[in-house]
């Protein structure tokens, strides 16, 4: 609804400065939310009038602002018009803000409110690839892939929500060398019976016990380079051992995804791009990209002056792949976005450059998303843990904080409810700031049920689950009700910015602010004991926030929970 009120404050502007609404409504932005004071409902920038050629740049822009505040008149919908510091504040008639904000709320939840903003429409919207979480078969889900398929998936939800048709990809590492040794190693000392019952924790222990033997076993090592050698020439009985660690692999980590509620469309990887290694190799040399460095590996110049001062290494000297070349090949046959840490960035620079002088104009819409690292993920015992064990603990540490809150007694099924809440907070924790920062993970803070934690949007969302009734707009006056209706006209706003950058900490802040604007109202607009018809409009404002709450959580990959 907000789209109606900048709509009609944009066909103001329009009037009196004689250009499209189209053009006029970037400029309009919600005013953010202050508790102690009362604020505009959108301001128009004036700096943006200037960047834009409407107004002269040359002018005094306070005089600008002040002379175009008093050509524009109030109106039954714009009910006041005033002059700030380089910018017009717009105040929409009270009632008619309550009315038109809560509309959408009239069933039990609204999945479309801010969704079908008119300032989404310059969004491009088609098929998406997102690739994401990306580990390693054969070895146990680490917690260091929890940032990559967390953020992987908002980006994944986020694109979906926004009218985009998204493939999600999991890309495995589930080739090279290493299976030569875990292939060798499984022959020597595994255990068909073991692998059975705890598949990957046993090939965890096969896979270390054959690297520990073979840093001084050169007949082992041998083994491992033939084992390799048979899987490349699909020797039959080397590829069904490795399709069996492929199979077990990814059904334990299918296991590890329900959990976090994540899904895929399709599970890719190395070993299916093999053959198609030539065909981009050859696309280089038929663009005279390809080029021999004096140590005979394959490189390709990405100097602007053709002197060979930056280079980029897709080949080793005997010919065989490098990790550069197998996001060549994976992005060519599925152009992506890449999520990865921060310290594989140059590799996607270099990677977008070759993309672009290989002749592909999708190149331009690949996307890395970078992130920085999770610091001190531990157990209690003080070791780094495996991403379940992390899950287990989260589940484990909140089912005691609620059983110390004696709430688990009123749940149906208190495990269940307590893992939704820990995953929740893992989720928050990570995405409260930049995802290119590093953070220190802490659990008594992460699973804190005040402040700015998952544990707080969960406790929001949980005691806001009311049914929908029908309202009296001008029953609705306190300052606090307002205060969360000038919030939620940010919403699109929010959207809009995270579809601009990939960041979640926009959304997960304005859920946070929405959280603490709920608690002051909370208290202050009692509904129990109240007149009916003020308790009916009150419950509509608790219903609608607790419904953009839901929304939004469910775009960070956050389950709602209605009790806890």
């Amino acid at each position: 609804m907000a789209c109606l009120f900048r709509r009609t404050i944009a066909a103001k502007l329009s009037r009196v400065l004689q250009q499209p609404e189209e053009l006029l409504l970037p400029a309009l932005s919600a005013v953010p939310v202050f508790r102690k004071q009362q604020t505009p409902d959108f301001k128009l920038l004036v700096s943006l009038l200037r960047l834009n050629g409407i107004l002269p740049i040359t002018e005094d822009i306070q005089l600008q602002t002040e002379d175009l505040t008093r050509q524009l008149k109030p109106d039954t919908v714009v009910e006041d018009i005033s002059a700030g510091s380089g910018a017009v504040n717009f105040t929409i008639n009270r009632k008619l803000l309550i009315q038109k904000m809560l509309e959408p709320f009239e069933s039990e939840s609204n999945t479309t409110f801010g969704l079908n903003s008119e300032l989404l429409n310059t969004l491009k919207r088609g098929v998406t690839l997102v690739e994401y979480s990306s580990p390693n078969i054969a070895k146990k889900f680490h917690a260091g892939h929890l940032r990559s398929t967390i953020i992987g998936n908002f980006i994944a939800n986020l694109k979906q929500a926004l009218g985009n048709n998204v493939v999600r990809m999991n890309y495995l590492g589930d080739w090279g060398m290493q299976f030569g040794l875990l292939g060798a190693g499984f022959i020597r000392f595994g255990s068909h019976s073991k692998l059975k019952n705890n598949p990957l924790q046993h090939l965890f222990e096969v896979y270390v016990q054959v690297n520990r033997e073979a840093e001084h076993n050169e007949n082992l090592r041998q083994e491992a380079r033939d084992f390799f050698r048979k899987l490349e020439e699909h020797d039959a009985e080397a590829v069904s051992l490795w399709q069996r660690f492929r199979d077990i692999t990814v059904e334990e980590y299918q296991h590890v995804y329900k959990r976090l509620g994540v899904h895929f469309d399709v599970y890719s990887g190395e070993s299916l791009h093999q053959s198609q290694a030539l065909e981009v190799v050859q696309q280089l040399q038929s663009r005279g990209l390809l080029k021999t460095s004096d140590k005979g590996t394959g490189v390709v110049d990405l100097s602007s002056s053709g002197d060979m001062s930056n280079v980029c290494t897709v080949l080793r000297s005997d010919g065989t792949t490098l990790y550069i070349t197998s996001f060549l090949i994976r992005t060519v046959f599925s152009a992506t976005f890449l999520k990865t840490d921060k310290s594989q960035a140059n590799h996607f620079q270099q990677l977008f450059q070759i993309l672009s002088a290989s002749g592909h104009p999708w190149s331009e819409s690949c996307r890395h998303v970078p992130f920085g690292l999770v610091k001190g993920m531990k157990t209690r015992t003080g070791e780094v843990v495996f991403l379940e064990d992390v899950l287990d603990e989260a589940r484990t540490r909140m089912l005691h904080n609620m059983s110390r809150a004696q709430t688990t007694k009123e749940l149906e099924d208190p495990e269940d409810t307590a893992e939704k809440v820990g995953i929740g907070a893992l989720i928050v924790q990570d995405f409260k700031g930049p995802l290119l920062s590093d953070y220190s993970f802490d659990w008594d803070r992460i699973l804190q049920a005040q402040g700015d934690t998952g544990v707080f949007l969960q406790y929001t969302h949980a005691r806001l689950y009311l049914e929908a009734a029908h309202f009296d707009a001008s029953l609705l006056t306190e300052p606090s009700a307002i205060s969360i209706v000038q919030h939620l006209l940010r919403y699109d706003e929010v959207l809009l910015q995270c579809s601009q950058d990939l960041q979640p900490k926009h959304l997960v802040n304005f859920l946070l602010k929405l959280c603490h604007l709920i608690a002051a109202a909370h208290r202050e607009l009692p509904v129990k004991g109240s007149p009916v018809q003020v308790a009916q409009t009150r419950r509509r404002l608790f219903r609608g926030s607790c419904s953009v709450l839901a929304n939004g959580m469910r775009l960070l990959g956050i389950t709602p929970v209605h009790k806890m």
